[in-house]
């Protein structure tokens, strides 16, 4: 059956429209959901998925992860928009690779059910990746087609519309997701977004007769690339797609570190206790308010004062983004000083961060589509979506780059590949060999298993760390259980030194944990062999009020349901605890860029990507291309 390749001559809107907005609101909601939740999952979930309850992930290595499936996600564009342009068209690449998202949905409803989580989440991951990936650039390019010369005048609004559904369905899957892996867990968490991403295939394909087929250019695609202006295009294109992965490295830390933040914070917003992962949603929230206001209203009085261009836009948005982190970096450092600052003030970071995402995100999303040659809308535009995935490998490389090795879990696999295959039956005390790399020495670890995962680990100087452990503990009892200042610490840790000379440091991590750590036995800060002791406040549950929710959740969450059916062991359980304090050992495992100074790093590197913009919007000449 023939379509219609070329815009209809009409002064509205074209009426396929409210099949790919339909579709787009439905497909957001099933990937922003499955991300949302991701982050967490990764640090609090996934070890459990199997039965095993060991070999948990850190932040920093979940932060990573993360932005390197986020990279993925917005690399793969590239083989949709060369599908689309070259060979089979938009339509039939959103359809075929429609089919390869849902495939990657199902994948994560298999974790838990056989074979081994952490493959299906990679594979799931993977095709979620390549699916949802592969359609960007060819969806929002699909919406461009439907106008011509006559109704191009609605591009923006259009545009407008179209961020809209991305950020109605991001908003409800951000707050159900959430609900649903904290009640209900990771297969009704994952498994939801994949019945919506099934939805959204069927609402598109529903309305195929109604949309403008745009044929792919074939090999008038490589004549427009050398010849039509396609190269001219994309080096023009170029550096500024390379300041806007900036503006995403920091944005897409929404869904990783600033939720890791957020678990640190007082909750309580609006009568509610919220969940981490739900605070995200705000962010749709505000961009569903600014987008009229900066369209209907901001805009047009910032004309009348100086043209706003969408150069202007962008560049004035980088500039917001780098308030927006200063402000989160703020937040860290005082919770790194020990307080637990109300979620009000990331609230306040999230509003910077939208007014910026409205005047960069949406203003380089229309502009990549009117500066593309006609035959090359889907490839111009997924080089905007390759600056998301530059920003998010970069943060991913960062985090992965700040990792200082965990000793004790090394050591402890090492040995664990030496024992026989029923090891796993008793309790049992194993040595690790330590710095030296020889068991019977002074710097030996002591790992304690049960049922095959480590339950405790005891350092060398064990009772010297615990002697200062006692001090730190004994003045937050008297100070109705608030760890003390660094500074008031230090002179009553100053006798404390490890079994090499070195002193014992202490560091407040949160306001329920804090740290004693010493260089260890290479004597150096920084590395793997930096060793000492976690304190953690016991905090007393939190009696709830009555909800209308409550008849739709089990009385416990799922992770402690799912805890007490493995047997496996609380924090307080698994360490040493003191008097409502719980004490756990480590050797390495930190990060090098930790706390406030992760997020000023960020803060500092947008700045300068800002002050740099200046002179390339400045000496940037458009040409716009429509399809008639």
């Amino acid at each position: 059956m023939s379509y219609r390749t070329s815009p209809a001559d009409l002064e509205g809107m074209p009426p396929g429209v409210p099949h790919i907005i339909g579709n787009e609101a439905a497909e957001r909601f099933s990937f922003y959901g499955m991300k949302a939740v991701l982050a967490v999952f990764m640090v609090q979930y996934l070890h459990l998925m199997d039965g095993r309850g060991a070999g948990t992930m850190n932040q920093a290595e979940a932060t990573a992860n993360v932005h390197l499936f986020n990279g993925a996600v917005y690399i793969t564009p590239l083989l949709g928009a060369l599908l689309a342009d070259i060979f089979i068209g938009k339509y039939r690449t959103i359809v075929a690779l429609s089919l390869v998202y849902c495939a990657g949905h199902a994948a994560l409803a298999c974790m838990g059910l056989f074979g081994q989580s952490p493959w299906w989440l990679a594979a799931g991951l993977g095709l979620i990746a390549l699916g949802s990936g592969g359609i960007k650039p060819c969806v929002s390019a699909h919406v461009g087609d439907q106008f011509g010369a006559r109704n191009a005048h609605l591009l923006p609004r259009i545009f407008n519309w179209f961020y809209f559904s991305i950020n109605l369905g991001a908003f409800v899957s951000m707050l159900v997701t959430p609900w649903l892996l904290e009640w209900h867990g990771p297969h009704w968490a994952f498994g939801v977004p994949g019945v919506l991403m099934a939805v959204a295939t069927v609402v598109f394909w529903i309305g195929r007769h109604r949309y403008i087929h745009v044929p792919p250019g074939g090999s008038r695609f490589f004549h427009e690339l050398v010849k039509g202006g396609g190269i001219t295009a994309m080096l023009k294109l170029l550096p500024l797609y390379l300041f806007v992965a900036m503006f995403w490295a920091l944005f897409d830390q929404t869904g990783s570190t600033w939720i890791f933040q957020s678990q640190d914070m007082d909750r309580n917003f609006l009568g509610f206790e919220w969940l981490p992962s739900q605070i995200q949603s705000l962010n749709s929230v505000f961009v569903l308010t600014f987008i009229p206001l900066f369209a209907y209203i901001v805009y047009p009085f910032g004309d009348r004062v100086w043209k706003l261009s969408p150069l202007r836009k962008i560049g004035i948005g980088l500039f917001i983004m780098v308030t927006s982190f200063a402000l989160v970096a703020l937040i860290q450092q005082w919770i790194d000083a020990g307080h637990r600052p109300s979620i009000v003030w990331q609230i306040l970071a999230f509003a910077l961060l939208t007014v910026a995402e409205v005047m960069v995100s949406i203003v380089a999303l229309e502009y990549a589509y009117t500066q593309a040659p006609k035959t090359m809308k889907s490839l111009i535009m997924c080089f905007y979506l390759a600056a998301v995935a530059i920003g998010n490998f970069f943060v991913a490389g960062v985090n992965h780059f700040i990792q200082i090795p965990d000793s004790a879990a090394i050591q402890f696999g090492e040995a664990v590949a030496k024992l026989p295959a029923d090891w796993r039956k008793d309790p049992r005390t194993i040595s690790l060999p330590g710095y030296d790399g020889v068991t019977g020495t002074s710097d030996d670890l002591i790992q304690r298993v049960k049922d095959g995962v480590p339950v405790s680990l005891e350092i060398p100087g064990q009772a010297t760390f615990d002697g200062a452990a006692a001090v730190i503990e004994n003045i937050a009892k008297a100070n109705n259980g608030v760890f003390p200042s660094a500074e008031s610490a230090a002179p009553r840790l100053a006798d404390f030194k490890d079994p090499w000379g070195s002193p014992i440091r202490y560091q407040i991590l949160n306001s329920s944990r804090v740290r004693l750590m010493s260089d260890g036995p290479d004597k150096k800060p920084g590395t793997r062999w930096d060793l000492g002791v976690v304190i953690e406040r016991e905090e007393k549950p939190t009696v709830k009020s009555a909800s209308v929710w409550d008849h739709l959740r089990p009385s416990e969450p799922w992770l402690e349901r799912r805890k007490r059916e493995l047997g496996v062991q609380s924090s307080s359980e698994a360490g040493e605890v003191s008097s409502g304090f719980t004490r756990s050992a480590f050797c390495g495992g930190q990060t090098r860029l930790a706390g406030a100074a992760y997020f000023r790093f960020f803060t500092w590197l947008m700045l300068g990507t800002a002050l740099a913009f200046i002179p390339y919007a400045l000496l940037y000449r458009p040409k716009t291309y429509l399809q008639d």
